[in-house]
């Protein structure tokens, strides 16, 4: 999985890796790994659901707007779906957190009033 994520992007993006406390995401040729390409590593506290509060919001979101609803046919096929989901979660889905705008709007709003 990280060979083809980091292909994908050029080093030192400064990119966020969240994940749980998994064995894996723990294991310090993994955190070397992340380190080198220049992504920083964000992994919650044991039983802490505040920390990385955000992220586990959007997967919450995640699992009860597009996985929950459906079931797919292929991997090939989720993959598509999630693009066009978190697509439209940045573009399309307001919150009212930010004043009814969605995250781009927002972003885009927020950049021209400073």
């Amino acid at each position: 999985m990280l060979d083809i994520a980091f292909d994908k992007i050029p080093d030192n993006t400064n990119l966020i890796f969240h994940s749980d406390q998994g064995w894996q995401y723990q294991h310090r040729k993994y955190q070397k790994r992340l380190f080198e390409k220049g992504i920083i590593q964000s992994m919650s506290r044991k039983g802490n659901c505040y920390d990385n509060a955000i992220m586990e919001n959007f997967f919450g979101l995640l699992k009860s707007e597009l996985l929950c609803l459906r079931e797919f046919s292929s991997i090939d096929e989720f993959k598509l779906e999630l693009e066009k989901y978190i697509w439209y979660y940045n573009n399309k889905r307001i919150k009212s957190k930010l004043k009814g705008l969605s995250p781009v709007q927002y972003r885009i709003q927020s950049s021209l009033v400073a």
